[in-house]
């Protein structure tokens, strides 16, 4: 009997970072810092961020060129480091 294996990403590869959390400047610049010092080469084009329809909650996806494993790991642990933050995808 054989196993499945799960797809293993071959890097350098483009990979979307959702963040979820409570809507607030803090969030957005929590994201950015993080990123700038995982994912230096990000540019403002790489981040799209929308608000829910209420505007409590927001969404910010990231598309970074990653590297490897350790760094995507490093990433998501600092996102969440952040009370605001309540999803990292």
């Amino acid at each position: 009997m054989s196993e499945d294996k799960k797809p293993e990403i071959e890097f350098p590869c483009k990979y979307p970072i959702k963040v979820l959390g409570e809507a607030h400047p803090d969030l957005n610049q929590h994201v950015i810092d993080v990123m700038n010092k995982h994912a230096p080469t990000i540019t403002k084009s790489d981040l799209t961020a929308k608000n829910s329809s209420k505007g409590k909650w927001q969404s910010i996806t990231v598309t970074i060129i990653a590297t490897g494993k350790p760094q995507l790991d490093d990433i998501f642990t600092d996102l969440k480091t952040s009370s605001r933050v309540k999803m990292v995808l």
